[in-house]
Formats: C-alpha cells, structure tokens, sequence
C-alpha cells in the first residue's frame, strides 16, 4: 500500500502507539501495551489492538502474522512522520513560508551551546552555497 499524504494524518493516541515501535522495534500488541502502561496509559489491549489495525490499513505500520501472535513493526521513519507533520505545520500557520517558523522557534524556545553551534554552521553552509 502506497503511502499518501493523508496516511501521515496520526492522532495524538496512534503517534504515541508509533513511538513505542520506533522505540522498542517489533513488538506484539501485548508488548505495546506493556510499554504504554509504562508511560501512564490505562489502556485495555483491545484498544491497542484497534489503533494497530486501523494503522496497518493506513500502511503506517506493517504487520507478520506467521507466528502466533501478530508483531507489528513501523512501516514509516520517526523522520518521515516529522518531515510530514513540520511540512503541514509550515504550510497551515505560515502559509508556507519556513523562515517565520524558525524565527519563533529560536526566539521562544530555549536553545543548548550545542544548538546554537549547529544552527550557526548550517547558516554558514548555506549561505556559502549561494555565492
């Protein structure tokens, strides 16, 4: 199954079930469900057994179903999904434009030594590029 823009449209709930793949790697929907209790759900497994399925028909995440129990792993990259959800967010609050973006970013969020040293290397790399 092709993967469209709108597959990439998680609910807060399916991204945190995704994160326990990206996180742990295959994992059954017990074990999911283990790692969700971990990090203060109180879900019943049915409930992670249907955002695993609806997410399987969306190609989000694949399923084996060889074995006895169905492992479920990431079918997209934890960098895929947040290409995706930054790309929405750009175009929905900033018409499109990625410059006012990272102006509030850097002027609202707090940024490590090493953050401010990378952002000012990548401003150096591409402002030598456009020489």
């Amino acid at each position: 199954m092709a993967l469209s823009e709108k597959t990439l449209e998680l609910s807060p709930a399916e991204l945190e079930v995704l994160r326990v793949l990206w996180d742990r790697g295959p994992s059954t929907v017990r074990q999911v469900l283990d790692a969700l209790t971990g990090r203060g759900r109180d879900w019943a497994y049915t409930t992670v057994l249907t955002f695993l399925s609806r997410m399987n028909q969306k190609g989000v995440v694949s399923s084996d179903k060889s074995g006895l129990a169905h492992v479920y792993r990431a079918a997209v990259t934890r960098n895929r999904v947040r290409r995706e959800r930054l790309r929405s967010l750009v175009n929905d609050l900033y018409d499109g434009a990625a410059g006012p973006l990272v102006l509030q970013l850097v002027k609202s969020q707090r940024l490590s030594r090493d953050d401010l040293e990378a952002l000012q290397q990548l401003i150096e790399e591409l402002d030598g590029k456009s020489d």
